[in-house]
C-alpha cells in the first residue's frame, strides 16, 4: 500500500485532482467529508462543538450550521484551533479505519485540506500538493463558490502560505492551467504513483 498525502490551498482545486485520481483507481479518503461525518446529528463530535461554540451553530433542523461556524472560526485563529483540536482526533480515527479495508497494493489517497497547518506529513509516504496562485484561488471562491472577497481572503489567510505546502511537496500539481493540462499532469503522476505502489508492495513481502 502506498499512502499519500493530498493536499493544496483553498480554491488551488484539491477537489478536481482527487476525482481524477479516482478515475484512474486510487482509493480515497476524504477528510472533508469525514469531518461533516463526525458532527452528524447525534454525534459525540457535534454535541463537543456544540459545548465549545453554543447551540447558535446549530442549523433548525439540529445539524451543523457550517457557514455559521465558519463565520466564527475563520476570523479567530484561537477559536479555528479549539475546532480543529475536537474534530482533528476523530477524523484521524475514521481515517484509520478506512485505510486499513483497503487492498494490499492500493494506492491510497488521503485528501487532507490542513496537511500543512497541522504537520502531518510523516504520515505519507509522499505527499502532493496542488498548487495555484492567490489570485486563481480568490477568483475560483468568489466566482465559483460565491464567497465574498473579505470572506475569501480570510479563509486563505488562515491556512499556510503557498511557500509552506511546496516545501513538504515530494510532487507538485500545477492548476494554473486549463482542465485538459491537468488531467494530463495527474495521469503522469498516477503512472509514478503505481510504480512507488508496487516497489512499496514488493519490498513489503520480502520482508
Amino acid at each position: 500500500m502506498l499512502k499519500v498525502g493530498l493536499t493544496g490551498g483553498i480554491g488551488a482545486g484539491k477537489s478536481e485532482v482527487s476525482r481524477l485520481l479516482v478515475e484512474h483507481g486510487a482509493v480515497l479518503i476524504d477528510a472533508d467529508r469525514i469531518a461533516r461525518e463526525v458532527v452528524a446529528p447525534g454525534t459525540p463530535g457535534l454535541a463537543a462543538v456544540v459545548e465549545a461554540f453554543g447551540s447558535d451553530v446549530l442549523a433548525a433542523d439540529g445539524s451543523l450550521d457550517r457557514p455559521r461556524l465558519g463565520s466564527i472560526v475563520f476570523a479567530d485563529p484561537e477559536k479555528l484551533a479549539v475546532l480543529n483540536a475536537i474534530v482533528h482526533p476523530l477524523v484521524g480515527t475514521r481515517s484509520r479505519e478506512l485505510e486499513g479495508a483497503a487492498a494490499a497494493d492500493a494506492v491510497v489517497i488521503h485528501d487532507v485540506p490542513l496537511l500543512t497547518e497541522n504537520s502531518l506529513a510523516p504520515l505519507y509516504d509522499l505527499v502532493i500538493v496542488v498548487d495555484a496562485s492567490p489570485e486563481t484561488q480568490l477568483d475560483r471562491l468568489v466566482r465559483l463558490r460565491g464567497m465574498t472577497e473579505e470572506d475569501a481572503r480570510a479563509r486563505m489567510a488562515a491556512q499556510a502560505t503557498r511557500e509552506r505546502r511546496r516545501e513538504i511537496a515530494d510532487i507538485v500539481i500545477d492548476n494554473d492551467v486549463p482542465l485538459d493540462a491537468l488531467r494530463k499532469r495527474v495521469a503522469e503522476v498516477w503512472d509514478d504513483l503505481v510504480r512507488r505502489a508496487r516497489e512499496e508492495s514488493a519490498e513489503s513481502s520480502v520482508e
